[in-house]
């Protein structure tokens, strides 16, 4: 499992899974493909906050990898 917390692990174009800010009591995850990456630091404990091409913005939960 590829580690969502780092930030060099999540490039523009990833297939991801986000917790958005309104969900992270429920933990409901929202499937989506990156277009920008918003957190600056190389790590954060909770997840490398994206925007997804959708528009939705969230912290990196999973990173779904294609086979």
């Amino acid at each position: 499992m590829i580690d969502g917390r780092k930030r060099s692990n999540v490039t523009v174009g990833l297939f991801v899974e986000v917790v958005q800010k309104n969900h992270q009591r429920t933990g409901e995850l929202t499937e989506g493909v990156v277009s920008r990456l918003l957190t600056k630091s190389p790590n954060h404990p909770h997840g490398i906050k994206v925007q997804l091409e959708s528009g939705i913005v969230g912290r990196v939960k999973n990173i779904i990898e294609e086979d």
